[in-house]
């Protein structure tokens, strides 16, 4: 037979209660209106997320700034249900790089399509990783989203965007092999093509159909914008050139010396063999 630790006895009849039952009818009243508020204020938020991300309708039309107050900024979502607006265009970027030669040369390389390298490892592979599928085009339009029309930054994360892009294109360059022993890569390059893709046959939508070109300024290159391996070659190619640097001035600076010093000492001899020659002369 159950007991009870503490409290008044159970009287014949009378059931035990617990949870939102056994409180007063006070505190029974405010427990279920604070638990109507809360599913209330649930459906509310999935409905205005369901609003945001669900292609555009009367509804989302007719209360989009409430939607946008609620959802923005704390809620943001960057998909949409259903994919109502897939991608319609062909954008393929390429880059290009300036090398420094071991012997002191320049020369440029060819431009590496990064996008068409891209497609040709995702094509005919089942399990495609996520860097060969976004990681390029993300790069890309996240540049596009922070630069202008003349690829000026609009805002801070310009700067970040750019080394993303830049730290980018110098690894996909890189393993194309174009160094050769003792060679570094001074400065990239990237540009891109966009074309509208065709609409089919039936469908009466215009779009222009000409490629639209976006060429870049050359970007210098830092020792971290490099893949490791390449950053310590290149902090040890600077070190061995700053090495070199002072071997050579210490050495140019030990041959004038050593110069002067011979200057020097031819002088006395001079001057010894002429007092010798005076000193025979007197003995005559």
């Amino acid at each position: 037979m159950p007991v009870r630790a503490s409290g008044p006895p159970i009287a014949p009849g009378q059931q035990f209660r617990t949870g939102i039952a056994a409180l007063p009818r006070g505190y029974q009243l405010a427990a279920a209106l604070a638990l109507a508020v809360i599913a209330v204020a649930v459906c509310v938020h999935l409905g205005m997320l369901f609003l945001h991300v669900a292609p555009a309708n009367t509804v989302s039309k007719r209360h989009a700034k409430a939607i946008d107050d609620w959802v923005y900024p704390e809620f943001e979502q960057n998909w949409k249900l259903f994919a109502p607006n897939p991608l319609q265009q062909n954008v393929a970027v390429q880059a290009r790089a300036q090398i420094r030669t071991a012997d002191g040369g320049s020369r440029t390389t060819r431009w590496y399509d990064l996008s068409a390298l891209d497609g040709a490892a995702i094509d005919h592979n089942p399990l495609p990783s996520h860097t060969q599928q976004n990681e390029l085009r993300r790069a890309w339009d996240f540049f596009v989203s922070t630069h202008d029309a003349q690829n000026r930054p609009t805002g801070p994360r310009g700067e970040v965007s750019e080394r993303y892009v830049r730290r980018i294109a110098l690894l996909r360059i890189h393993r194309q092999g174009p160094l050769g022993r003792g060679d570094m890569i001074d400065q990239v390059q990237v540009r891109s093509r966009t074309a509208s893709v065709p609409p089919p046959k039936w469908s009466d939508e215009k779009v222009a159909t000409k490629p639209v070109l976006r060429l870049l300024p050359w970007w210098p290159v830092a020792p971290g914008d490099l893949p490791l391996a390449d950053a310590s070659r290149a902090r040890r190619d600077i070190a061995s050139d700053r090495a070199d640097s002072a071997s050579a001035h210490r050495s140019a600076s030990a041959f004038t010396g050593r110069s002067a010093s011979r200057g020097r000492d031819g002088t006395a001899d001079r001057v010894a063999d002429g007092a010798a020659d005076g000193i025979e002369g007197s003995a005559r």
